[in-house]
């Protein structure tokens, strides 16, 4: 049944366009209209040791056996660099409580600045892989690189944009999440991307709903 107050299907104006040609709004919808979206907030090492920490928009799970997440970046930024060069990577879930710190690692900043400095977070030593994980941070998954996929168009032309993928070796989950074995969700207040150039959500207990999967 069509919501009364968008009209029946037939009679909706729509505002159509071919990405390749110009979007005719003021910003771009793209990324608002896939969204929200999970925050990839990506802690990494290079060769030499130094550190980064970084969050990226394009980022989800992929498979339950094994365990796949990634993410993708618009360049050839240095959380990708240091993962080619050392094989591994965590992820760390950005939370309403840490969501200014979160913030503060999206700066440019030179390679050698320590982002975990830059915005006060604790890095704490990782089970699995050489990479610190956030403190603050009530989830983390240790991840070993999988592929590294540069992007591509329908046309067969290369984009400047690499898509990630590792595999979960590794899970930290703060027990106070945990009730009668299950995770939830909504209590961690995750944030998640929600378009334009700040917009984010709160995921909140109030907001959840259940619907039972068909058999």
């Amino acid at each position: 049944m069509d919501d009364v107050s968008t009209g029946t299907p037939a009679a909706r104006e729509l505002h159509f366009y071919e990405p390749v040609n110009g979007h005719g709004l003021r910003h771009d919808p793209f990324n608002a209209i896939v969204g929200p979206r999970p925050i990839g907030w990506i802690s990494s090492r290079d060769a030499k040791g130094n550190v980064n920490l970084a969050p990226y928009s394009f980022f989800n799970a992929f498979n339950y056996h094994p365990p796949l997440i990634g993410f993708s970046s618009t360049g050839w930024k240095d959380t990708v660099r240091n993962i080619q060069e050392t094989g591994e990577f965590v992820w760390n879930l950005a939370t309403m409580d840490i969501a200014q710190a979160m913030n503060a690692t999206s700066a440019t900043v030179p390679h050698e600045v320590d982002e975990f400095t830059l915005a006060g977070l604790t890095p704490v030593p990782s089970r699995l892989v050489n990479v610190p994980r956030v403190g603050e941070s009530r989830v983390t998954f240790e991840c070993k690189l999988s592929e590294i996929i540069q992007l591509k168009g329908a046309d067969g032309k290369k984009a400047e944009a690499w898509l990630t993928l590792g595999e979960v070796v590794a899970v930290h989950i703060d027990k106070s999440l945990i009730k009668d074995g299950v995770y939830q969700t909504a209590e961690a207040h995750p944030i998640l991307r929600a378009g334009r150039m700040g917009d984010y959500f709160e995921v909140r207990p109030d907001a959840m709903f259940e619907m039972v999967r068909p058999k």
